[in-house]
């Protein structure tokens, strides 16, 4: 099956892009949905890349965005459950419903899925449910599917390792929550390339796939690799159970989410695999990544840009 033009769903996001330049610089074809065009301004320079503003929980919208494709790589997801079409179960579930009726009314047999590590329907958080349930889905279709399960990703402009980095540099103790649990963090351009070479792959139709780096890092230990990088080394408290989820409780009535009570659920799992990583990719370490962007940038200006995110005027 030869695949030249592919429907990216949620290619203005964090992997998104990446997966978008990705696929521009091998020479696909590629079209990406966003709800605001803005926000994918790195991609519309891009000379294969086609950018439409356009509402993917629209049915009649999404099949006109995948109509013509031969693939879709559907990468939409969120950390935080909102309302509407931002809760877990719309973009999680719903949404992976809709694209899987999309494909298969277009004649799209390609499905490339992006779910998360440890994901399950009987998963103790909203989110691993979410994402458990939108797995089943996928499989139950008769789509050429693939599901790629990452650990937390890690990259220029991630939402977790950056966030601890502001954190360090902002307060004079950390109070960490979970400080045992336990991730394989897995560098963005590795999730990118597995996405674009599974993408033809045969021996990937109908497989499920952990990403994961090549070290298992604890909570604390990962806070420790980030204080060395931005040279801050406040003093670590851990919390317990009790603690974590309290500290769950007030951080997620933040403009900025830092942590939630779900994402606190989330935690009682470790999030890591032996499973290889697939398609000939020997993932990168994180201590060789990180200074390469935590280690740049200048702690003030990383930290006013947290701020206007937040919605608050910069001083």
């Amino acid at each position: 099956m030869e695949i030249t033009r592919v429907c990216v769903i949620g290619g203005s996001g964090f992997v998104g892009s990446h997966v978008a330049h990705l696929l521009s610089a091998q020479r696909y074809l590629v079209r990406v949905p966003t709800r605001h065009r803005e926000r994918a301004k790195s991609l519309i320079l891009l000379p294969t890349v086609d950018v439409i503003e356009a509402d993917v929980h629209d049915e009649t919208q999404l099949a006109g965005l995948v109509r013509g494709m031969d693939a879709v790589i559907n990468l939409a997801g969120i950390l935080h459950g909102g309302r509407g079409a931002d809760s877990f179960e719309q973009l999680h579930v719903e949404l992976t419903r809709k694209v899987i009726a999309a494909c298969q009314a277009a004649g799209v047999r390609r499905l490339v899925h992006m779910s998360a590590l440890v994901a399950d329907a009987q998963a103790p958080s909203r989110y691993l449910r979410s994402k458990g349930a939108a797995e089943d889905l996928v499989r139950a279709s008769d789509l050429d599917w693939s599901i790629l399960r990452p650990s937390v990703i890690y990259g220029r402009g991630d939402k977790f390792l950056n966030r601890f980095a502001v954190m360090l540099e902002a307060m004079p103790v950390l109070l960490l929550p979970c400080p045992q649990v336990r991730f394989q963090p897995v560098f963005v351009e590795d999730v990118a390339l597995a996405c674009v070479r599974g993408l033809t792959e045969r021996s990937a139709f109908c497989a499920t796939y952990d990403l994961c780096g090549p070290t298992v890092h604890t909570l604390r230990e990962l806070i420790q690799i980030v204080a060395r990088v931005v040279g801050r080394r406040p003093p670590v408290i851990g919390l317990g159970r009790t603690l974590s989820y309290l500290q769950a409780c007030m951080l997620e009535l933040l403009p900025m989410k830092l942590m939630t009570r779900d994402n606190y659920r989330s935690m009682k799992i470790d999030s890591v695999s032996s499973a290889a990583f697939p398609f000939g990719i020997r993932p990168a370490a994180i201590e060789a990544i990180i200074p390469g962007y935590l280690g740049n940038a200048a702690p003030r200006a990383r930290y006013r840009s947290y701020r206007d995110h937040a919605g608050r005027a910069a001083s």
